[in-house]
Order: C-alpha cells, then sequence, then structure tokens
C-alpha cells in the first residue's frame, strides 16, 4: 500500500481517523459535524486515491481492513500533530475576543456558571462562551474544550489545574418523601429506602460503603446520569439522592434524608491545557472563573 505522502486531503483523513475513534459513520459525522452522506464519500475518495479497502462495512458498524490498520498509526500522529498545531496557535491568540468553550456538569452549568458569564460578558463583550453541560471528562488536549471544572484532579502532564474549593456530597429526599416514608433514625433504616442513582452507581456504593452505609444495586429504582434530572425526581419525592451542599442550600424543599451520616468530600477543580492558559481570552475566563467559583 502507498503511504501517505505530501500530497492529501485531510478533510479525508480527518474522516477516517473519526470513523475509527467512534466507530460508526453515523458516530462520526456527529462528532465532526457533517453529514453521514459527506462522511461516507470522503473516506471512499480516500480508498480511491490509495488504491485500497479501509474498511469492512457492516450494517452499523466499521471495521479496519489490514491495510487500514496498517495506515492507522501514520493518521494517528497526524492528528496528534494536527491537535498540537491547533493549541499552539490558540495560545498565542492575544486578542480577548473569540470562543472560549468550558465543560462542566449540568448542576454547576446550570447553578454557578450564568452569574459568572453575566459579570464576564460585561468586561469582555467580545468573548463568545459555549457551555458543553456534560458529567463525562471531555478531552482538553484534544480541544474537545478548552476549560474543564471537573470533581477529580487531572493526571495529564500538560495540564493546568487549581483546586477552588471543597464542597461535602450529603443524601437529601424531599420532606414529602421523608414525610410518606418516615425519617430514618439509623442508616438501616436509611439503607431501605428508595434511591436515585447515576450512571455507575458501583462507584456510589463504595462511597457511602466507606462511611458505613450499605447499598446494593437492588436499592437505585431510578438512575440518571443528569445532576439535573436526578434533583428533579428526588424534589419529585421519588427517592433519596446525593447532592453537594451549595446545590442544596437552592432547595428549601429537600431536607437531609440522615443528618447525622458522614459527608462525602467533593473537590471542584479548574483546567486548562498549558498551551491555552498562555491566551489572553482563555487565560481571562479562566482567572474570572477560579475568583467567582472559589
Amino acid at each position: 500500500m502507498n503511504k501517505l505522502g505530501t500530497s492529501f486531503d485531510w478533510n479525508q483523513i480527518r474522516a477516517f481517523l473519526a470513523t475509527v475513534e467512534e466507530g460508526s459513520l453515523s458516530a462520526a459525522a456527529r462528532a465532526l459535524g457533517q453529514t453521514q452522506p459527506t462522511l461516507s464519500r470522503q473516506i471512499t475518495a480516500l480508498e480511491k486515491s490509495l488504491g485500497v479497502t479501509l474498511f469492512e462495512r457492516g450494517h452499523r458498524s466499521m471495521d479496519l481492513t489490514g491495510p487500514g490498520l496498517e495506515l492507522m498509526d501514520d493518521v494517528r500522529a497526524m492528528g496528534e500533530a494536527a491537535g498540537r498545531i491547533s493549541l499552539t496557535a490558540s495560545g498565542r491568540s492575544q486578542a480577548i475576543e473569540g470562543e472560549v468553550t468550558i465543560t462542566a456538569t449540568n448542576m454547576m452549568a446550570t447553578y454557578f456558571l450564568p452569574p459568572v458569564l453575566a459579570a464576564l460578558r460585561e468586561e469582555a463583550p467580545q468573548i463568545e462562551i459555549e457551555i458543553i453541560a456534560s458529567n463525562d471528562v471531555h478531552d482538553l488536549k484534544k480541544r474537545e474544550a478548552d476549560i474543564a471544572i471537573r470533581h477529580a484532579r487531572p493526571e495529564q502532564p500538560d495540564l493546568i489545574c487549581k483546586l477552588l474549593r471543597e464542597t461535602q456530597g450529603q443524601l437529601y429526599a424531599s420532606k414529602q418523601f421523608l414525610e410518606q416514608h418516615g425519617r430514618p433514625q439509623t442508616v438501616e433504616e436509611l439503607a431501605k429506602l428508595d434511591f436515585i442513582g447515576f450512571e455507575q452507581n458501583d462507584l456510589v456504593i463504595a462511597a457511602f460503603a466507606e462511611i458505613g452505609l450499605m447499598l446494593t444495586p437492588a436499592s437505585f429504582r431510578l438512575s440518571s446520569g443528569s445532576g439535573t434530572v436526578t434533583l428533579e425526581l428526588m424534589r419529585r419525592g421519588l427517592g433519596v439522592g446525593m447532592l453537594t451542599r451549595d446545590i442544596a442550600d437552592f432547595h428549601p424543599e429537600l431536607e437531609l434524608a440522615l443528618p447525622s451520616l458522614p459527608s462525602i468530600p467533593v473537590p471542584v477543580w479548574l483546567v486548562t491545557h498549558r498551551e491555552l492558559h498562555t491566551s489572553r481570552r482563555i487565560r481571562l475566563v479562566f482567572d474570572r472563573l477560579a475568583d467567582a467559583l472559589s
């Protein structure tokens, strides 16, 4: 197979890489913001220019052929190089204008970002903010976001992080729920109630086991990966759920399910990439978030 030379279409390479990483044409098209037919045409054109078949087309998947696997290392290296070029170029931009993408949990994005961004608009009206409200950890090195607000310290060496504060995670329920089912006096009584969980209930089970509350997967009658959905289910009296104390303070209709139960520390980290921290617009947003959320 002819290796990639100096003449190639980067859009075709990017389409190939996204399809490999996402596992299907439809997922790759969503990731790149393109239509599926456009992406398919780009991959077909790349195969034609190389004279090989890169994928075995399945009903719902795209599996790499031998030549596709052989090409993959070169393409990944090109993608990483393109990412580094983008980071460096963005980092050297000194204009206080342009787009800054912030990723944060649904709760953080809903309750704490709006007043910060309102003040930032007054200070720097030319900055455009995109908020990715998600519990997923987005990759800053791949430019999926410029700034992240996370509850776990990142481990990648190229990231700059700042511990803003540490709040407390505790179990809450609506007054309606506790009046209907009875206010528990012990952890054993608490464990018998219905719980509202997250996407990874095994992590929740392990965390509460450390403070003496023994739960099982059957304890969670409802689960959601969205913090705002979980909160609304709690407010509707559908079970006990975990909230950080600062979020619970917004909702007087909720109360601690068992006040004597120890809380779980929940850190708040502010993170950006080392290259991006040299950009005036990103540094300004980073600093204002740090000031407001500390």
